[in-house]
């Protein structure tokens, strides 16, 4: 079997697929996206397929390490995932010519059922301004995900914040969980998502705030160049800590993991897809820490995570945004041809049987929606003297 061709699609909001063709008719599907540079990155992917195009795709070990470390110059957001969605697709490749499961080619499912979790927020955008309206739509979007039988939820309690913000903000941030975990009880858990926009000396001031709601973990409460001192945030709290969404491979995890974080976000379309998030599970595994891969993004991506999340034993929890985030519920599940597997029951989406992905990828449904250009970028967010703000 050889690799013939492939194909790139631009998704709304900012999503990339990519379809890899053989000359037995199999094909395997990718997710190579980096939020907000999709043009940057299929650029990287049409390069990275030179490696691929006229090559047996069973051979996908072999195509990782000549992808990440044939051009001379390696690493980074942007050619890791190109090589993550191409990975991805090879992955598919092969379940689907041996006829199984991706996990089954991991060593086989250690269990029945993976848990996940669902976004909620207060708007879009987020109405701080209006502190009645924000609490009000936290507690819509949350009793949305409940409908949904989910029992775990994750949110961003702050906006824009000073390096140092005032007490007013400190405890407006401390109501609206308080709200959230009164408003679900403690049955649910509550996962905070920081997104790198506290200080250092902000995270360590509010930890102790929050520490009476016993969250599931705070995820990256600081923006991701301050990784080497996590050892700061680690041992100023006992609130579990989770962070690792913008780290890419196995050595940017080294010495994080000694850190005693509780949670490593390995992202399996920017850190090296499969072949190489089940290497940085297998090492986080040896310091006791648990993944929950990061995955905001599209249906394939998610797809490619539950295949490894069946398979790892460490890992804790999935993240997904099926019903909310990017786009109504159908915008998601649309792109296959059955959804039926990605249902939650109860909170927990059970083992898959289908080869490769475990999922069929509506390819019509996908060219109806491809879109020539998407330009979608993060929103520009500034502090009030003008400086730049962490989104």
């Amino acid at each position: 079997m050889k690799v013939t061709g492939f194909e790139l699609f631009h998704m709304d909001p900012m999503w990339l697929f990519l379809k890899i063709e053989t000359d037995e008719g199999i094909t395997g599907w990718g997710e190579p996206i980096l939020e907000g540079k999709a043009h940057t990155v299929a650029a990287a992917v049409d390069e990275m397929m030179d490696h691929v195009i006229g090559r047996d795709p069973m051979h996908i070990e072999r195509h990782w390490q000549r992808m990440m470390k044939g051009g001379f110059y390696r690493g980074g957001a942007v050619l890791n995932s190109a090589v993550s969605g191409i990975d991805q697709a090879l992955w598919d490749i092969a379940g689907k010519k041996l006829g199984v499961p991706i996990y089954q080619l991991l060593g086989g499912a250690v269990r029945d059922r993976i848990r996940i979790y669902g976004h909620v927020n207060g708007g879009d955008p987020w109405d701080f301004g209006n502190p009645n309206l924000l609490i009000e739509n936290l507690l819509k979007t949350t009793q949305v995900q409940l409908d949904r039988g989910l029992n775990a939820i994750k949110f961003n309690p702050s906006t824009i914040l000073e390096n140092i913000d005032s007490p007013k903000v400190l405890k407006e941030i401390v109501h609206r969980v308080e709200v959230v975990r009164d408003y679900v009880g403690d049955d649910v858990d509550i996962m905070l998502d920081f997104h790198g926009r506290f200080s250092l000396a902000m995270s360590r001031r509010i930890f102790p705030m929050l520490e009476h709601l016993n969250l599931m973990f705070i995820e990256e409460p600081v923006a991701p160049e301050y990784t080497s001192h996590f050892e700061l945030i680690v041992n100023s709290t006992s609130i579990p800590i989770a962070t690792g969404e913008r780290l890419f491979d196995r050595s940017e995890y080294k010495d994080l993991l000694r850190t005693g974080i509780a949670v490593a976000q390995p992202d399996l379309s920017h850190a090296g897809g499969i072949s190489e998030v089940r290497r940085i599970a297998a090492i986080a595994e040896t310091y006791n820490v648990d993944i929950a891969p990061h995955c905001p993004i599209g249906p394939i991506s998610l797809a490619a995570c539950l295949q490894l999340d069946f398979a790892t034993p460490n890992v804790l929890i999935q993240e997904q945004i099926i019903g909310l985030g990017h786009g109504p519920k159908s915008e998601f599940l649309n792109y296959f041809v059955d959804s039926s597997p990605m249902e939650a029951k109860n909170g927990y989406i059970e083992l898959m049987t289908k080869p490769g992905l475990g999922v069929e990828i509506d390819e019509k449904a996908v060219r109806a929606a491809s879109k020539k250009i998407n330009r979608k970028r993060f929103p520009e967010w500034t502090h009030k003297d003008g400086s730049f703000a962490e989104w």
